[in-house]
């Protein structure tokens, strides 16, 4: 049996004017500011960015350690095969292997081009929809995965609201499990791939260490498009303020996310085992996971 670990990013307890009450059917305060299926439009930047299909090459072209460790974790924290609601869930490579699983998998997604992409690889369904008005009933998933909706989402607000929509449609004992790009990564990730510099990039990364706000305008090619990036801490703030109890927060790749040759090092059988004991030794130390490209946390309703 995994030991207990103690609570690393602990956030002040939620507020119950705050949280989703999904027990009642009504949303908090916080959702009454945001009018429900009122101005949730996506950005159209985020749209452009992933209507290539880049996503799926992104985390299947090669050996991912993105995509190794955050199944890793998944399946640390989901249930047995159960029912599960993949919010963001793009097109469809965590869905798609969590089916292969014997997992009762649905997907949504606000990108049409992913959601055609997830609903060709057959074995779950997938349609349109927002994280922050999903359009299910309360209490109706054993876990919810919302590993990508934080990424796009510039305003906390929207960013709580979609973690209480996540709230409310799991049912009370259930796991929600939630991603956040770092603070760090919009710096770090570009330095490392070796970006050629110029004024605008360097704003660009000042701006992200500032505000934790990303946004590439002109769509320069190769930078990311409009995105928050969050310290370990407010993203546990986030989960306490959607009234979910944290389990863990944790790196995904730790520093060893921008070591060059990863890929190669992944596809040998020895290094790659080596590469995640490492990992799993380092997941919880809280003086490192803010170098993480990717931090994922479990909580409970």
């Amino acid at each position: 049996m995994r030991p207990k670990k103690a609570h690393l990013w602990r956030a002040s307890a939620p507020s119950d004017a705050i949280h989703l009450d999904a027990a009642q059917g009504k949303r908090g305060a916080l959702a009454r500011a945001v009018p429900y299926g009122a101005g949730m439009e996506i950005d159209p930047d985020v749209l452009d960015f992933y209507a290539d299909g880049r996503e799926h090459q992104r985390l299947t072209a090669e050996q991912s350690l993105e995509l190794i460790r955050t199944q890793i974790l998944i399946r640390r924290y989901l249930p047995e095969p159960c029912r599960v609601l993949d919010v963001g869930g793009g097109a469809g490579v965590y869905a798609g292997w969590l089916s292969s699983l014997g997992y009762d998998v649905e997907l949504i997604d606000p990108v049409p081009l992913h959601v055609d992409q997830a609903r060709a690889l057959g074995g779950f369904s997938a349609e349109i929809g927002d994280a922050r008005d999903l359009a299910r009933s309360d209490e109706t998933y054993d876990g919810v995965l919302v590993l990508g909706p934080l990424y796009h989402l510039i305003n906390r607000t929207d960013r709580v609201l979609a973690l209480c929509e996540a709230r409310r449609v799991v049912r009370p004992g259930g796991v929600v499990v939630t991603a956040g790009i770092s603070r760090y990564a919009g710096s770090l990730d570009p330095l490392f791939r070796g970006v050629p510099y110029d004024s605008r990039l360097g704003s660009a990364l000042r701006g992200n260490l500032r505000t934790g706000e990303h946004r590439n305008p002109d769509r320069v090619l190769g930078r990311f498009t409009t995105a928050y990036f969050h310290r370990p801490d407010e993203l546990a703030a986030e989960i306490a303020d959607a009234g979910l109890r944290l389990d863990d927060l944790l790196a995904v790749e730790d520093p060893l996310g921008w070591v060059p040759d990863i890929s190669a090092r992944l596809a040998n059988p020895d290094e790659r085992a080596l590469v995640l004991d490492v990992l799993a030794a380092m997941e919880s130390d809280p003086s490192t996971t803010g170098v993480s490209a990717h931090l994922l946390a479990a909580a409970r309703r």
